[in-house]
């Protein structure tokens, strides 16, 4: 990994303040450089499949379309989704959604996979973080309250651990920078190997 001044730098693939955020936490700095793939599950698609794949596809494309000065840097890649009983809960199309989503997790174990993607020298290798969440019992004045500050946009499962939603949390079993959206020791420990 390039460093300068010291920081070691990547271009990261993902619109994303909290990994950029999340990145600085360890000592890296990120080049912006989001990908545009389509996010849509595939049929019969588990939700570590289907995260693991995405992380892989916006880390090729962002990778192919760099400039020359960064072909040097290593490209990471994250994405990140909250299942319950197999089926996938992204980001909600609207506060509609964020209500119905957070009904079903209301009470629930459901888990937050996140995978890691990182492209050096024409070499791509992904890494998943799959962390067990525990959300206390919601009434809906919670949810309403919840949705009415925003925070649920962008969100994967509707809710941010790392924000209100943070005191119904019960209890995680995984990586807490997982569910904000990038595990930061296997981030780290992906670097790590592909610079070797």
């Amino acid at each position: 990994m390039v460093k300068q001044n010291n920081t070691q730098i990547v271009i990261l693939a993902s619109r994303s303040p909290r990994r950029v955020e999340l990145l600085k936490q360890i000592g890296i700095d990120s080049i912006v450089r989001p990908a545009d793939v389509d996010e849509s599950a595939l049929a019969g698609e588990s939700p570590a499949d289907y995260v693991q794949r995405v992380a892989r596809q916006k880390v090729i494309v962002t990778a192919k379309n760099l400039k020359s000065e960064y072909t040097n840097l290593p490209v990471l890649a994250a994405d990140t989704t909250v299942a319950l009983d197999g089926e996938i809960l992204g980001k909600p199309e609207n506060d509609a959604d964020a209500i119905d989503m957070l009904k079903k997790l209301s009470g629930s174990k459901h888990a937050v996979h996140t995978a890691v993607a990182v492209s050096l020298r024409n070499k791509v290798k992904v890494i998943l973080s799959s962390t067990t969440v525990e959300m206390m019992p919601l009434t809906d004045a919670m949810i309403k309250a919840y949705v009415e500050t925003g925070e649920q946009r962008d969100k994967a499962g509707s809710y941010a651990i790392q924000g209100k939603a943070g005191a119904w949390i019960a209890h995680i079993e995984g990586s807490y920078s997982g569910v904000m959206g990038l595990p930061l020791f296997e981030t780290a420990k992906l670097l790590r190997d592909m610079n070797k």
